[in-house]
């Protein structure tokens, strides 16, 4: 089977840098896509990728593009990028598939402003995205799922989990009943909460999904997401190893924050928060898990920490209201 997977992944990887000599020959050039990120403390992580896209097109048309076509693009990879933020320059390059993910300590203060402009250049062309800043006295944050969380998806139902995904118009995806109202209750009362927004999403999906968190009213925050497709040992990205990664990474990124777990009982997350947990368990205030079946509001305990289920933001916010009692 490995040697299989191996076999596969080089083919693939020629077949894409096929594709990319042909698209260079006949001018199309690398465009650096800015990713929102986030920073703390004079440090801030900066996220993107860059294509390869026809002459004079211009970063953020790339993050609209639709459906299905979202997967049809030709990543750089080990290109060559301008980074720019709060002042600080440097150059960077992506990986192997067109990704840029790199911290940068800036020098200057970044208190008391939510966010900070990070700035990618390619050649002639710039992309933004904003990198949000928590505060270095936050003493909270909210880790969130997006799929079947906050976003109505199905994914126990894969056709229409797919349709969903690759055909459906993002302006007509559903948002789940109160989870915006959830959130925001948590961030509320204290200046520049951190809220990172976690998914096995792959980043082709990250232009929907934004302006799906800003048309529904979630807090702003960063996306994590992944990248799909063949790796050189596996023939999909560990969905599972990504979300416990990126957990472990946020601990050590804002030692000081505990965390509010937010996910859904469809698929991984009550296993992959409750092992967090246990490792950390000084650093998760509480998990909140919306309920796919259905079922009614239920408080549990692992250890100290609340683990509350129901079916939408309502239920699980009379479920928070009923431990302050």
């Amino acid at each position: 089977m490995s040697r299989a997977i191996t076999v596969a992944y080089r083919f693939e990887t020629g077949l894409r840098d096929l594709g990319s000599r042909v698209a260079r020959a006949f001018g199309w050039l690398p465009v650096a896509i800015a990713y929102p990120g986030y920073g703390s403390g004079g440090r801030v992580r900066v996220l993107g990728r860059v294509l390869l896209a026809p002459a004079g097109t211009h970063p953020e048309s790339r993050l609209r593009i639709p459906g299905w076509q979202r997967f049809l693009t030709l990543e750089a990879p080990r290109t060559g990028v301008d980074v720019e933020v709060a002042g600080v320059r440097q150059r960077l390059t992506s990986d192997e598939d067109g990704l840029v993910d790199a911290v940068l300590e800036v020098d200057r203060p970044l208190e008391g402003r939510p966010s900070v402009p990070v700035h990618l250049r390619t050649g002639r062309r710039t992309a933004s995205a904003p990198a949000h800043l928590a505060s270095t006295d936050a003493h909270r944050g909210v880790v969130c799922d997006i799929d079947d969380t906050l976003l109505v998806t199905d994914i126990a139902h894969p056709l229409r989990a797919a349709y969903r995904t690759f055909v459906q118009r993002s302006r007509n995806r559903r948002a789940v009943p109160g989870m915006a109202d959830l959130l925001r209750e948590i961030t509320a009362g204290q200046e520049h909460v951190p809220v990172l927004y976690l998914s096995n999403g792959p980043w082709n999906l990250i232009g929907p999904l934004a302006a799906f968190l800003e048309r529904n009213g979630f807090p702003p925050g960063a996306l994590l997401l992944t990248d799909w497709g063949l790796q050189p040992d596996r023939w999909f990205r560990d969905g599972q190893a990504h979300k416990r990664s990126s957990l472990l990474r946020l601990a050590q990124d804002m030692p000081g924050v505990d965390w509010t777990l937010v996910g859904d009982t469809g698929e991984h997350d009550p296993a992959l928060y409750e092992e967090f947990a246990r490792a950390h368990p000084d650093r998760v205030a509480e998990i909140l898990l919306r309920d796919v079946a259905v079922g009614g509001p239920v408080v549990d305990r692992l250890g100290g920490i609340p683990v509350l289920r129901a079916p939408d933001g309502a239920g699980l916010s009379r479920a928070r209201a009923t431990l302050r009692r």
